[in-house]
């Protein structure tokens, strides 16, 4: 369950979560991305910050909008209760409460956290999908279909090496 210690920890307004402390599946507005206290700009970070930032897969990944390998990421199989962080900026953008066992080799989640991420179209492959990002710094996390589980239906389906787990224990 996401505490409000965890939450106030990690940087995450409770102000849209319900009685339960479970937070909605609203995304991101991409002209007010979420402020960091760290005074980093992070949506205007130059390609060559990233890369002084980065290795050279989390740079693929979050910032050319590649994909790692299925089943390659430890964060398939983490199960403790924490939250999901971007690996780019450190916005929390999942709780452990809605990830759950895709199949897919990749860690899913059936909602992210309020205002977490933005959405666009994608039409790189044969079929339309709908991809998602960092709704802070922009990085690409993965993309989101229609064949998750209740209560929402969806999978948010996310590259593990675009996360960052943050333990409940150490927050």
């Amino acid at each position: 369950m996401l505490t409000r210690r965890l939450a106030l920890l990690s940087g995450i307004s409770l102000a849209a979560c319900g009685p339960a402390n479970s937070c909605s599946a609203n995304t991101g507005s991409a002209s007010t991305p979420p402020a960091s206290d760290d005074g980093i700009d992070w949506a205007n970070l130059t390609e060559a910050q990233w890369r002084e930032r980065l290795t050279p897969p989390e740079f693929n990944v979050l910032r050319r909008e590649g994909t790692e390998r299925p089943g390659s990421s430890p964060l398939n199989q983490e199960t403790r209760e924490g939250i999901y962080a971007c690996a780019g900026c450190g916005l929390p953008l999942f709780s452990s409460e809605t990830k759950y066992e895709s199949g897919t080799g990749w860690p899913s989640f059936w909602q992210p956290l309020d205002g977490a991420v933005d959405t666009k179209p994608d039409y790189r492959i044969w079929t339309p999908r709908t991809e998602y990002h960092c709704a802070r710094c922009g990085g690409h996390q993965g993309h989101v279909f229609e064949d998750g589980p209740p209560p929402t239906g969806q999978r948010w389906c996310n590259n593990g090496i675009a996360l960052r787990f943050i333990p409940a224990s150490e927050a």
